[in-house]
């Protein structure tokens, strides 16, 4: 019944989380529900995936307006149809100075529905359709279009919830408009009457007019259909590199094997049983492009002498090492590859790249040169409460001085007016709400599909297009982003290599990806020793050179482990002091539980790293590494269903009760 539906991703106008909305129309008993934002389909996906625990069918389109001014509705038949809204969205959202027109054009699959209007001089066509809105009805008695009834249809928006979401929708408008509410024009805001009414209320504001009305509204949402895959079971992105799976995968594995000669002198069968496992797994999670085009990616980089380092969860992987994607040997370093992929974990990899600030955007414009179905990622810039404040503040037209105090928090509630009590409550109110969309620092993300066949695209300052949706729904749909970063430290670094050069041009190149070369030089361990290390990104604030002359670290697992204990959770634990106690006093490690020993010697059983958390979970807790990853990334808040972290913990604790451990450690 319902055709114009809103949330609050129509930015600055809908006051309700797409959530809201599908439990708003289960409680009115209604079965079907088209979601219809203001020029945006960032709610899309994520109303598709919810309408299933709400047992709602759901229907997608898009509100076409010119600022408030409503033209036309399109609805998506089908995923087709939803492709084609996107398209026809995106030119309008690439190219500012263009004003959508009054007449929708011709798009295959979609239904068009033009708000009831008097002076309308078109016809329709067999998919379009008029709205009538209950405002409308009078006007449509005296109107000639009222004989045409298998052309009409309800269209009762719906933008707010009650009267505070109207009043916090007029709030929004002010703001976007950049005015006092008290002069905020009426043809910039919706109507109070533009809630869900249940079928009953709505079927007695139409009942003058024949039921053709609501069956025609009920027919048009009876032919809609939409469905995406949130399985994760298989990724959606570019799927071969090659244009062949097959050759894909013959590629990657020839170049792992053949990267053994630049980075190990006599690999064993460690090694080599590393790499059949890891490229295994890869093949069957379905990975293979995405290492190859990461691969393709930093080849370029090299041939245009960019440097570049590859950190994160990927660095355990030894395939990425072989690639020259990283530069740390998960071998050696007792790096744990269930942590960056593993058979039952279902989020996807992602490899964090730095290039240099001057590098980077010449590095994305080489990804969408070479990537047919390319975008950055969004996020939501939301409202923040003590922003809001301030905005909230101006369109009751406060003077500065007390938005000031409001937004510092420096006042006496009971001593406060009542506008600036009502700013407070509805700044509150908003808090979370999106405001505008931006782009995520560094994701994009490359599909087997036309990005348009799951988002609309908007054309930033930066000139790449850019989808509607963030990296959790890019995720929920099995799009799993390139991280493309940019940090000032390696631009110094190559400032300093070519410096180097121009003065010593008798030197060898200096190659800054030669790990191995950099743990035996000893200028290297006398500067780490004496911690001389200011200039050097990551380690030279003081605590950290305090740290290091503490230890007197003199060797790479020493400077990794000695960066780590620094975070403020090692720290505050107690671990810091206690690695710091074990290096001083080596008789202190017999304290250590001696599983813990064991699996972590090299902390002195000190629980250090995120792959500590693997270990013990694993060899102490009897969880399988795929269970043990799920409690990891559980512990550092990156779950996406709580329930699911509870039980692994859960299991953790009763498997160390069964083998004998107490519940809780002194």
């Amino acid at each position: 019944m319902y055709l114009n539906c809103h949330s609050y991703f129509s930015l600055r106008y809908g006051t309700i989380s797409p959530e809201k909305l599908l439990a708003i129309s289960a409680e009115n008993g209604f079965k079907t529900m088209a979601l219809t934002d203001i020029n945006n389909t960032s709610a899309c996906l994520d109303f598709v995936r919810l309408s299933k625990k709400y047992k709602i069918k759901p229907v997608l389109g898009v509100d076409f307006r010119n600022g408030a001014e409503q033209k036309f509705i399109l609805l998506a038949r089908n995923n087709k149809g939803f492709h084609n809204i996107n398209n026809y969205l995106s030119t309008f959202l690439h190219d500012a100075s263009l004003v959508i027109p009054d007449c929708a054009p011709q798009l295959d699959d979609t239904f068009v529905i033009y708000p009831y209007k008097q002076d309308r001089s078109f016809n329709l066509k067999k998919h379009e359709f008029l709205g009538v809105k209950p405002q409308d009805l009078n006007k449509l008695k005296f109107s000639k279009q009222k004989k045409d009834v298998s052309k009409l249809v309800v269209l009762q928006s719906v933008s707010f919830e009650n009267k505070k979401g109207f009043n916090t929708h007029r709030l929004l408008r002010a703001i976007d408009n950049n005015t006092l509410l008290s002069k905020l024009l009426k043809s910039e805001e919706g109507l109070e009457t533009d809630v869900m009414l249940s079928a009953n209320k709505l079927s007695n504001v139409y009942s003058e007019f024949p039921p053709e009305i609501i069956k025609n509204t009920k027919a048009i949402l009876s032919r809609c259909s939409i469905n995406f895959d949130f399985s994760k079971s298989t990724p959606n992105n570019q799927k071969s590199y090659t244009k062949s799976e097959e050759l894909d995968y013959k590629l990657l594995e020839r170049l792992a094997y053949s990267g053994l000669v630049y980075r190990y002198q006599n690999p064993d069968d460690v090694i080599f049983n590393r790499i059949k496992k890891e490229l295994s797994i890869i093949k069957e999670k379905q990975f293979v492009s995405y290492f190859l085009m990461n691969w393709k990616i930093l080849k370029y980089a090299r041939s245009k002498n960019y440097y570049y380092v590859g950190r994160g969860s990927g660095a355990n992987s030894i395939v990425a090492y072989l690639l020259r994607i990283t530069d740390v040997d998960p071998v050696e370093l007792d790096l744990y590859f269930e942590r960056f992929i593993n058979l039952y974990r279902k989020n996807p990899p992602d490899f964090d790249i730095d290039f240099s600030w001057t590098d980077r955007d010449d590095i994305t414009q080489f990804i969408f040169k070479t990537f047919k179905n390319t975008a950055l990622l969004a996020v939501y810039n939301t409202f923040k409460f003590k922003a809001s404040v301030r905005e909230l503040g101006k369109v009751f037209g406060l003077p500065k001085s007390e938005i000031d105090m409001l937004s510092k928090g420096r006042y006496n509630i009971d001593a406060l007016d009542k506008l600036s009590k009502l700013v407070l409550i509805y700044s509150e109110y908003i808090q979370g709400f999106p405001n505008y969309l931006g782009i995520h620092a560094s994701g994009i993300i490359i599909s087997e599909k036309p990005i348009h066949c799951y988002t609309a695209t908007f054309f930033p300052p930066k000139g790449f297009a850019t989808t509607h949706f963030d990296m959790v729904v890019a995720e929920d749909i099995g799009l799993y982003k390139f991280d493309i970063l940019s940090q000032r430290g390696l631009g110094k670094i190559k400032d300093t290599v070519d410096i180097v050069k121009y003065n010593h041009p008798e030197k060898a190149s200096i190659d800054i990806h030669d790990i191995k070369g950099f743990k035996t030089d000893e200028k290297i361990k006398h500067i780490l020793r004496h911690a001389k290390a200011i200039g050097c990104f990551y380690v030279e604030s003081p605590a950290m050179r305090m740290l290091l002359k503490k230890l007197q670290v003199d060797n790479y697992l020493g400077l990794v482990a000695a960066s780590s204990i620094i975070r403020p959770g090692v720290a505050k634990s107690g671990m810091m002091r206690e690695y710091i106690l074990r290096y001083r006093d080596p008789e202190r490690c017999k304290q250590a539980h001696p599983v813990l020993l064991s699996i972590m010697p090299e902390t002195y059983g000190v629980m250090v790293y995120q792959e500590d958390v693997i270990k013990v979970a694993h060899y102490f807790g009897g969880l399988t590494l795929a269970e043990a990853d799920k409690l990891r990334r559980g512990m550092s808040g990156k779950f996406r269903s709580r329930d699911e972290f509870l039980s692994v913990k859960n299991l953790f604790f009763n498997n160390c009760s069964k083998r004998g451990g107490a519940r809780t450690f002194n």
